[in-house]
Parts: C-alpha cells; sequence; structure tokens
C-alpha cells in the first residue's frame, strides 16, 4: 500500500512501509509499485491491460539521522525501488516512508530537530550533536548548525512539512522550528501523551513527510 499523496517532489513516491521494515524486508517490485503515475495520472496496472509503471531497477539510497530520540545518529543506506511509466516516460523513485526526497535527513530526524530547537530551546550545537551524525566538524559547527536554519526557512517558505499550519506574521527562525514541531507533535499518535514533547515530534514527523 503507498500513501495516497506524493509529498516528497513528484519523482520520489513515499511507500506506507517505514524505514525499519523496509530495511528488514525489503518489498518486491509488485509490493513496491504504485498505483498510478504521479506525472500523467497514469493506472500502473489497468484492468485487462499491460503494466505501465514497470520495475526500472534499484537505487541506494542513504538516510541520515538517529532511529529514535534515544539512538546516537548514524547513515544508513536503503534500496529504494525504481519505475518508468510507459505513458509519459517518467521515472519514479519509491522510497520508505519517511525518506523525503533531495534531503539526506529522514523527516523524524528532521522532526526531532525542529523540535529541539524550537520547543526544547537547545542550542544548535546540541541539536547539531543529537541529530547530525558528522564526526569532522568545521569552525562555525562549534556554535551553529548551518542545516538546522535551512529547515527551519524552509518550514516558513512552505517547502519542509507544508501540511503544518504557518503563524502569522512571519516568525523567526526558531518561531518557525518551534510552529512546525508543534504540529508535528499534534499528528504524533495520542497515546504517546506521556512522552517528552520531542519524542512526539519524531513519530508525527515520520508520518507527516
Amino acid at each position: 500500500m503507498l500513501l495516497p499523496r506524493n509529498r516528497s517532489g513528484r519523482s520520489v513516491i513515499q511507500s506506507a512501509i517505514d524505514i525499519k521494515r523496509w530495511q528488514q524486508q525489503p518489498p518486491s517490485a509488485v509490493e513496491a509499485r504504485p498505483a498510478r503515475c504521479p506525472a500523467c495520472g497514469a493506472a500502473s496496472c489497468p484492468l485487462g491491460g499491460a503494466i505501465r509503471l514497470q520495475g526500472h531497477g534499484r537505487r541506494e539510497r542513504q538516510v541520515w539521522g538517529p532511529a529514535s530520540p534515544d539512538h546516537r545518529p548514524e547513515v544508513i543506506s536503503v534500496t529504494a525501488r525504481r519505475y518508468r511509466c510507459l505513458s509519459c516516460g517518467a521515472v519514479l523513485l519509491v522510497v520508505p516512508r519517511g525518506v523525503l526526497g533531495r534531503r539526506a535527513y529522514s523527516a523524524a530526524a528532521i522532526g526531532f530537530a525542529l523540535a529541539l530547537w524550537g520547543l526544547a530551546l537547545a542550542t544548535a550545537a546540541e541539536v547539531r550533536r543529537r541529530v547530525g551524525p558528522a564526526k569532522i566538524l568545521g569552525d562555525s559547527a562549534v556554535t551553529g548548525w548551518a542545516t538546522l536554519r535551512r529547515w527551519a526557512r524552509d518550514v516558513a517558505q512552505r517547502r519542509l512539512f507544508a501540511e503544518a499550519p504557518g503563524p502569522s506574521p512571519p516568525p523567526s527562525l526558531r518561531q518557525s522550528a518551534a510552529s512546525a514541531a508543534t504540529a508535528l507533535v499534534a499528528s504524533a499518535d495520542p497515546t504517546t501523551r506521556a512522552l517528552p514533547i520531542e519524542h512526539r515530534a519524531i513519530l508525527g514527523a515520520a508520518h507527516a513527510a
């Protein structure tokens, strides 16, 4: 089963299968095939007709960030499935839920970072330590993290977690992070209310990407 909307860009489609389960048991070409092409809308397997979205190989994707709030940041690799639409020629990449198009970090990792910075008021350097897997840092990373500010800017400009309601008037970057994180927390399962707020942001982000 695939999520009904393509939320990471036209050529990248998120499966309903999460990263952990995808790694444990990668789906077959049949299981991962989208119901239709997001570029032209053609059905992938029209009734009585030939398959229109055909398997087009695989592609390794790196995914950065901690697997959970209590884990150290890491870099893992997932094998995404590629398909080619015979109707329009589009090449599609099907990835696990939580893998974002054109972003190295998982949606959960980004949501965690925004919550730490915007809600828990952690320093940018502390957020980088808990979310970023890089071991060698430049001088600017000692006190800040440019990637975190870029995420907050993308949130404010509706390029990241676009369905999260934005505050008005335009806020600071930290306020943008807090607003997005609050929306992600609200989308987490109600049974997680006893967890710290940044933990709930991870859970909400994994489903809101």
